[in-house]
């Protein structure tokens, strides 16, 4: 089927030359869990690419008075939104309607990912992916593709196009799945090692071995991912992990000499610091202090939880034991591309259990937070002076009913700023995000209908 093209974004062929440039806005953002840092009247200066400086009109302005200006009134900048957890082909079946998560794998999602055999098809879909993840301020994810290597080359290939910071894994599966979807541990092991080769560290591009779950995974395949992991120690590890009861159970069953579900991954090295593990809903105390002595991150998908009925994330839980977690769309188990709407999700996640979100908390998971869940926290996530200027400008009077609930003028308090991020967050969709910025370069801009 043809993929309608977006025409709110813009791009190139070739990589845009990088000029200094400053952005004067309103600037926000969170250097540290419990840090706020505010700018109410402020200056972004970009300088190949990075933040060169961060601070007042006032105090900048008379550095910088030969550098281009972008003037964004009445907007918020942000850092970019970070995904920890999203499958690109599941883009086209995204909201198809199911049972659990079992029967829904089975009815919609592995039918849908045998169309990625094709190049062509591959590159379609990443095109159209790509463009939504920028409209809805999204400019780091890490990415599912399918089994086939096509659609992992295509994805790379268009991410590399755009410059993005992009993390993203062929999956490996070899059993429990229908034969035109699975792999074999041998063959696996090899595509995976060649677009590793291929691809890792290429730009911004990162590499994720990624079998799916445990049980679409033989002992051998997961033994082989493992070694994967020892043979190229800065690539990552991306899979599922105690998303619903009935999945929880089937592990326990496939591999009973493990301890629990998290064993299953940790006796074929896959428990690292670079290591991601979607959803971690039902984890035992044994799991949760295992992830905490590992640093290893969670992806905290809300959207997609309450979707397929698996359950609710422990935020609290995963916080006090300081582990490492970012928000994830899991499109299409999620529900959206927007981060502000998975936000909103998690805030009444965490209600259900008695536990407040704060709109800075929040906002924390959905950048720097997602950052240091992807070990990608020294190159963006914040605006700390050397970090990559990929940023997010927000428009928290976007709606009628946004304009009603936000007066004009800018926040004056951390409280008022507070109130505001949190009404964006509850009432937020890809209209809320005005533009959206890659190495300084305004790569998708809102246009007034």
């Amino acid at each position: 089927p043809s993929v309608p093209a977006s025409p709110r974004l813009t791009s190139s062929s070739s990589p845009p030359e990088r000029k200094s440039s400053i952005i004067k806005a309103v600037l926000f953002d969170l250097p540290a869990a419990q840090s706020v840092r505010y700018v109410p009247d402020g200056l972004l200066v970009i300088e190949a690419g990075q933040v060169k400086a961060f601070g007042s009109y006032g105090a900048l302005q008379h550095q910088y008075a030969d550098v281009p200006m972008t003037h964004y009134l009445d907007r918020l900048i942000v850092p970019g939104f970070v995904d920890t957890h999203i499958h690109f082909p599941q883009t086209e079946m995204i909201a198809a309607f199911g049972t659990q998560l079992l029967d829904w794998l089975e009815r919609y999602t592995f039918p849908t990912e045998a169309k990625f055999k094709d190049p062509d098809y591959a590159q379609r879909i990443t095109a159209f992916f790509l463009d939504e993840l920028l409209k809805n301020g999204t400019t780091t994810a890490l990415v599912y593709g399918t089994v086939h290597p096509e659609s992992v080359e295509a994805f790379f290939a268009e991410a590399e196009r755009r410059q993005l910071r992009m993390i993203a894994g062929k999956v490996m599966m070899d059993r429990h799945a229908p034969d035109y979807l699975c792999d074999t541990p041998e063959s696996s092991y090899a595509e995976s090692k060649r677009l590793i080769e291929r691809w890792h560290g290429r730009g911004r591009l990162h590499y994720a071995v990624t079998p799916r779950f445990a049980v679409t995974s033989s002992a051998e395949q997961l033994r082989l991912a493992g070694q994967l992991l020892a043979e190229f120690p800065d690539v990552y590890l991306q899979t599922h992990i105690s998303e619903n009861l009935h999945e929880v159970a089937w592990v326990g069953s496939l591999f009973p000499e493990a301890q629990d579900y998290l064993d299953v991954y940790d006796r074929a090295g896959l428990v690292g610091d670079r290591s991601v593990f979607a959803h971690g809903i039902h984890l035992s105390d044994r799991e949760w202090a295992r992830l905490h002595a590992a640093k290893s991150a969670i992806a905290f998908c809300p959207t997609s939880n309450l979707f397929l009925g698996s359950g609710l994330f422990q935020l609290k839980q995963a916080c006090d034991r300081a582990i490492k977690v970012g928000l994830g769309t899991d499109v299409g188990g999620g529900t959206s591309f927007s981060l502000l709407q998975t936000a909103a999700e998690g805030y009444k996640v965490c209600q259900l259990q008695q536990h407040t979100l704060s709109a800075f908390q929040a906002l924390f998971l959905a950048t720097l937070g997602g950052a240091r869940a992807l070990s990608l926290d020294a190159q963006i996530g914040s605006f700390d002076v050397g970090k990559e200027a990929d940023f997010t400008v927000l428009h928290p009077r976007a709606t009628p009913l946004l304009a009603l609930r936000n007066p004009q003028g800018t926040p004056e308090s951390l409280e008022a700023l507070a109130d505001r991020l949190f009404s964006t967050i509850m009432l937020g969709c890809d209209r809320v995000v005005w533009a959206t910025h890659i190495l300084g370069e305004s790569v998708y801009q809102q246009v007034s209908i």
